[in-house]
């Protein structure tokens, strides 16, 4: 039975997920684009949970059962998805949260953490950069992934589980990786608009600065074999906030996967300790 709710939200509906005690430190998981709060598996979210924490996941707008769009007609910006994740705070009456952003979702964590600041108690930034003509390209040897068929369901869910697999460095389920994208593509209005809206919308900054102005802790974690942000990335994005603390965790691409959670699910539950 799903514990999913959906809430209306700065004039959207956005679908979410609980998990433990509204009562310990809230954590609120943002993952990249195009991904859904299934990409926060639940299993995951129960483990952070069990560390005393009160777990937040939730679709952004054009994932999962939240507000979709025409395909290519997003009309929101990265700082609606930012006002998105504190009304939702407020939806679930959380005064504070620990945020946890993802990839492309790195951006929205910077503004919210820049220009909605009383309403995170820490940032967390996992997969992600701070961008710059300085820092390293993608990997060599990524694979060429021929845009699909919308209209042929076998060939989309053919392109996901094979972008999850360039992306994982190796450590690579490919039944788990299925399994996650057939649940996506079957919670989805529109799955063409999940996959190409994130990429369409205006990509604004935050109104009072960057990351030099972030004045919460800040955890950057990141893979050593992450092929499209290599590890420069991350201790850039260390180096740009005010004492930052990295941790880069062995064997993992873009993104952590199931068997390397420990060491990231221990950082984050010593990070998240205060309300």
């Amino acid at each position: 039975m799903t514990t999913e709710k959906l809430f209306p939200v700065n004039g959207v509906e956005l679908c979410a997920e609980t998990f433990g005690d509204p009562g310990d430190p809230a954590v609120l998981l943002i993952h990249g684009g195009t991904a859904s709060m299934l990409w926060w598996d639940a299993a995951f979210c129960a483990k952070l949970a069990g560390y005393g924490r009160y777990v937040i996941r939730y679709d952004q707008r054009d994932t999962g059962r939240s507000t979709t769009y025409p395909v290519g007609e997003p009309p929101y910006a990265m700082s609606d998805l930012a006002t998105d994740a504190v009304g939702l705070l407020d939806a679930l009456g959380v005064e504070r949260a620990h945020v946890v952003a993802q990839s492309m979702s790195g951006g929205i964590g910077l503004i919210i953490g820049v220009d909605h600041a009383p309403r995170v108690a820490s940032l967390t930034f996992v997969s992600t950069s701070p961008g710059g003509d300085d820092l390293p390209p993608p990997a060599g040897g990524l694979p060429h992934i021929s845009t699909p068929d919308w209209g042929d369901p076998t060939a989309v869910e053919e392109y996901v589980v094979r972008s999850i697999e360039a992306e994982s460095a190796g450590v690579f389920d490919e039944e788990a990786a299925r399994a996650l994208v057939r649940a996506d593509m079957a919670r989805a209005a529109n799955y063409e608009a999940v996959m190409t809206n994130h990429y369409s919308m205006n990509f604004d900054e935050p109104k009072g600065g960057s990351f030099g102005e972030l004045t919460m802790p800040v955890l950057v974690v990141h893979g050593d074999q992450d092929p499209y942000f290599p590890p420069a990335h991350a201790e850039a994005l260390q180096d740009a906030v005010p004492d930052g603390r990295l941790v880069l965790i062995k064997g993992a691409g873009h993104g952590i996967p199931e068997p390397l959670w420990d060491e990231f699910l221990a950082a984050l539950a010593e990070h998240t300790e205060s309300s």
